[in-house]
């Protein structure tokens, strides 16, 4: 055991013995897209993270976390309520596998698609739980207070689908008490993750629920116009700092004996140009498309996704189409032309606990990506300066867990901890199992 590995031993060993003593709540939140360096190095990296700082610093957090694949904020989002990979859970990616545009672009919004039990599920068991912008968490019925994450046409319309979809009267009560406007709450808005906090701390000045799970979102559309480590991505987390901090001192008030678990469901790297992967598959008669139209009309074999691709069949059992797909993806591998850094096939997809739905699954050179107009011609410039969804083993992709509470005896670093290992973890925090996780508590 290295030097390093045998303090992380050590420190979840303390935390485990502060742990059994006392239950307590759990406030978690997600950043999304927050690297664990823009906390662990905000100094040096000219940030100030008074909150950020301050919970590493006086609870424990991982240097990075190994998050799954593809490293998008669905996917991640569930296996952080749920300690299972997208195979197991079911949420597969951001959006739904749509090959013929019907579902409109829709997403993966419904927790009826989560296949196991929730740490939403457990905890309900000892008490009463809230959830503000949280992925997949419309229509959970064991979230007491939620309002879930969901848009559709980006306008003032989605207001009142919102407040429809949320608890009903607790979207109109936290707009009284916080005095914000429920349109601050709206996706890609520049006052979401301000109005989510504000809701927030209105909601801990009536309620105590046992678990509330908030996810922030800004720092993700910002980092994804500008790219990371930028003065606009800065500014943003600064920004983000203060609205955790109201919340966390919010929720102390309600709770002294909470325990915060600041987590993030992916990394961000830079990105500067598109890959047309359909074109090829258009060229080998895998994927046809109405010549008047320009729209898909039909399809063998299909990729579904950005950085990272996932390649559907038609027909997974057809071995001579899995064949015919398995030669193309090898011929495109090879070709410096497409940009891919590897492919991987059903056996190793299943290793690494990815798509159900994947007969094959292709990752990007870093600062590509698969774009989405089957139209485009083979290379173009990326609209974004940032993304995520590349394959798990990039560090660039790695993500962030911080814990403080007053049973976090021992400050430092744990070192390299799985995505998987933090829903048990919360959940035996709060005085409840979550036996479906394929992690285990961290202490």
């Amino acid at each position: 055991m290295s030097k390093r590995m045998g303090a992380s031993a050590a420190a979840l060993f303390v935390l485990g013995a502060a742990f059994a003593a006392n239950a307590s709540p759990v406030l978690m939140i997600s950043i999304d897209g927050l690297r664990p360096a823009d906390v662990i190095d905000a100094k040096a990296r000219g940030m100030t993270l008074p909150v950020l700082s301050g919970l590493s610093a006086h609870g424990a957090y991982a240097s990075d976390v190994v998050n799954v694949i593809p490293t998008v904020t669905y996917p991640n989002h569930t296996t952080l309520i749920t300690g299972v990979w997208p195979s197991v859970h079911g949420i597969s990616s951001n959006t739904t596998f749509d090959p013929l545009r019907r579902n409109m672009d829709g997403w993966y919004w419904y927790a009826e698609d989560i296949k196991v039990p929730t740490l939403w599920d457990v905890a309900h068991a000892k008490g009463e739980v809230a959830s503000i912008g949280w992925p997949v968490s419309v229509g959970a019925r064991s979230i007491d207070f939620d309002i879930p994450e969901y848009w559709r046409a980006n306008n003032t319309e989605d207001v009142k689908l919102l407040r429809d979809l949320s608890t009903p009267g607790l979207t109109d009560a936290l707009a009284a008490r916080s005095g914000a406007p429920l349109s601050m709450l709206i996706e890609d808005s520049a006052t979401e993750d301000e109005g989510k906090a504000r809701y927030a701390v209105a909601l801990y000045e009536t309620k105590r629920p046992v678990l509330f799970t908030l996810h922030l979102s800004t720092l993700d559309h910002v980092q994804h116009i500008w790219g990371p480590g930028t003065p606009q991505a800065h500014a943003t987390l600064e920004t983000i700092d203060g609205e955790v901090g109201r919340v966390v001192a919010a929720a102390r008030r309600a709770e002294p004996d909470v325990t915060v678990v600041i987590v993030s469901d992916h990394g961000f790297a830079p990105v500067h140009d598109e890959v047309n992967l359909y074109r090829p598959f258009i060229d080998a008669g895998l994927i046809t498309v109405g010549p008047a139209t320009g729209k898909i009309t039909g399809w063998a074999a299909m990729p579904w996704g950005g950085a990272s691709a996932a390649i559907v069949l038609a027909r997974p059992d057809d071995a001579a189409l899995r064949d015919k797909v398995k030669a193309l993806l090898s011929k495109l591998a090879a070709d410096p032309a497409f940009h891919i850094d590897r492919v991987i096939d059903r056996a190793e997809i299943e290793r690494r606990g990815a798509a159900k739905e994947a007969s094959f699954y292709v990752d990007f050179d870093l600062g590509y990506e698969m774009g989405q107009d089957v139209s485009a011609p083979p290379l173009r410039k990326s609209l974004a300066r940032g993304m995520h969804g590349w394959f798990n083993d990039h560090p660039e992709m790695h993500s962030t867990f911080i814990i403080d509470g007053p049973g976090v005896a021992r400050r430092g670093d744990l070192g390299r901890i799985d995505m998987r290992d933090i829903a048990p973890t919360a959940a035996k925090i709060i005085g409840v199992a979550l036996p479906t996780a394929q992690g285990r508590p961290l202490f």
